[in-house]
């Protein structure tokens, strides 16, 4: 009530400078600059996990699993019907 009888409530909101009024500017805005800071900061969010978990030793991919154990599979077969 205390809103409507300031007119619209964002455009008082964003005035005062509001924390939750600057985000909701951000966030709806579309301004191009503010687009390219969003997808920095998911770029960000989940590069930085991505990164972590893979820095460490490299594994052997499931192709590289699948090939080893049919090799050592049909060597084994071999052997044993000899």
């Amino acid at each position: 009530m205390v809103d409507e009888a300031k007119g619209n409530g964002s455009s008082c909101a964003a005035a005062a400078g509001g924390f939750r009024a600057k985000m909701e500017h951000f966030m709806y805005s579309g301004d191009k600059k503010h687009v390219m800071a969003g997808l920095a900061i998911v770029t960000i969010i989940f590069g930085v996990p991505w990164y972590l978990m893979n820095r460490g030793t490299k594994h052997q991919s499931h192709q590289d699993y699948l090939e080893k154990a049919r090799s050592e599979r049909l060597s084994s077969s071999s052997s044993s019907a000899k």
